[in-house]
């Protein structure tokens, strides 16, 4: 079992909805976190709305920072995606080197104007990703291969 934190700047929509396809598509095979480097301490409410319509679990779902998983109990994640919208000039939060991490640019309008049109927008950029992402053989790719297929996918 893989552990997997994708990281984005509210913890709100981008890296909820990642966490919700991951936790649903991977399950046998990755475990999801999602985490904000500026936590808005709520989640979208299109977002909360389109993961219900497609049946995606949001059991631990919950807007957090990202001292929950530097704290010395936290899982040890196998890999980090941060997602940031270079495009707004957001700047990407960051994560320590010794995990595998990529940036994946995911374009979103800022909380105040996620629409639900938006949030379904991000919904199938995500999808496309992370489906590529668990088809990948990780146990047989050495680690900078992986690390090259994975900021690929980011593309």
């Amino acid at each position: 079992m893989y552990n997997v934190l994708f990281i984005d700047t509210e913890n709100s929509a981008r890296s909820i909805i990642a966490e919700a396809l991951l936790n649903h598509w991977g399950k046998d095979q990755f475990k999801a976190y999602s985490a904000g480097s500026q936590p808005s301490g709520k989640l979208n409410e299109h977002v909360v709305g389109i993961l219900e319509h497609a049946k995606l679990s949001l059991a631990d779902a919950r807007s957090k920072g990202l001292d929950e998983f530097s704290a010395e109990d936290a899982p040890q994640m196998d890999f980090v995606f941060i997602l940031c919208d270079k495009a707004h000039g957001e700047i990407c939060p960051i994560w320590p080197e010794h995990t595998i991490t990529a940036v994946w640019n995911i374009n979103s309008p800022y909380v105040d104007d996620l629409h639900i049109d938006a949030v379904r927008e991000i919904l199938h950029s995500l999808e496309s990703r992370i489906n590529l992402f668990i088809q990948l053989p990780i146990e047989k790719l050495e680690h900078l291969k992986l690390q090259k297929e994975l900021n690929a996918i980011g593309q």
